[in-house]
């Protein structure tokens, strides 16, 4: 699809980004009803609702830092202040995730900030076990179920060494992270009736549903135009993920927002399709019955050579 074929992203906005604004009120509204409310008389009830919120939360994050729902970037940060999704920095979200939107170097082991590919030279010198617990995150078991630990150690570990290298405004995303999770951790101790650990469990539902949706977004291939997928879910989930399964159009347009990526792709199919060569898969329940225990992908990158994806 060439740039010429691809509309303004100012041409799919609406004035007033309502239904953006709406979905920050019902879902903050859905967290404090099941942290509060059904809490007092379904405690898995409410884990299973602050879960959805806290994933909803993080979709609509992802909105604000491509610039929605209004023109003012400080403005869309201040709506998602609140970290319901607890241990992510919305600043260290917005800047390693517009450094992902690089086509050219998505999957890149070094390059690629949100890439679950190793350099085949880091690979072969890892002790087995760890090999053995790379291939099951490669699982979609393993991704739902140890995948947030696993990006959580590694996205800190990699913060902590730029921050002590002296990278500013590393250090300031975390900074600015201890009022945005203070306030979700007050409201947990003081209003709540949830258990601190039902909250911390829908903490890591959340995460997992997170994982659920970016564990196929890309794959190795020797052109960017066809590393990115397409899912066709119409369902819960793509309500949840804002239709960001519909990853190849967002990739297209990243500014256009979450509610106009159907109709484009909707006009569009043929031309995505053709983009990104087929990577199609028709719903996530198909995604389960194919990967749930065998890895898509290996965990070396495939195409990585001399430094370079080939």
């Amino acid at each position: 699809m060439t740039k010429a074929h691809l509309p303004r992203a100012a041409d799919l906005r609406r004035p007033a980004e309502w239904p953006t604004l709406l979905m920050l009120g019902a879902t903050y509204g859905l967290w404090g009803l099941a942290t509060v409310w059904v809490a007092a008389w379904s405690v898995p009830l409410a884990i299973v609702l602050a879960a959805l919120a806290g994933a909803q939360h993080s979709s609509l994050s992802h909105e604000a830092l491509h610039g929605h729902p209004t023109r003012s970037p400080f403005l869309n940060a201040l709506l998602v202040f609140p970290a319901l999704s607890l241990v992510v920095p919305y600043l260290r979200f917005r800047d390693t995730h517009l450094a992902h939107h690089c086509d050219e170097t998505l999957t890149d082991p070094y390059d690629d900030p949100e890439t679950n590919y190793l350099d085949p030279k880091v690979w072969a010198g890892l002790p087995k076990w760890r090999q053995s617990v790379c291939r099951f995150n490669n699982t979609l078991a393993g991704r739902l179920l140890i995948g947030p630990v696993l990006g959580q150690i590694s996205f800190m570990q990699a913060d902590w060494k730029l921050i002590r290298s002296g990278d500013r405004r590393v250090l300031l995303g975390w900074v600015l992270h201890i009022p945005a999770a203070a306030i979700v951790v007050l409201w947990v101790a003081t209003v709540a009736t949830l258990p601190i650990w039902a909250w911390l469990l829908s903490v890591y539902v959340s995460l997992s549903l997170l994982k659920l949706r970016t564990y196929l977004e890309h794959h190795a291939h020797d052109r960017s135009s066809a590393r990115t997928a397409i899912v066709e879910d119409r369902g819960l989930f793509a309500l949840l993920f804002l239709h960001n399964n519909l990853h190849v159009v967002h990739h297209a347009h990243p500014g256009v927002p979450w509610y106009a990526l159907p109709g484009l792709y909707r006009d569009r199919r043929e031309d995505y399709l053709a983009t990104n060569e087929g990577y199609r898969y028709g719903t996530y329940g198909e995604i389960a019955r194919r990967f749930l225990f065998r890895a898509k992908d290996p965990v070396p990158h495939p195409l990585y050579r001399d430094g370079q994806q080939g």
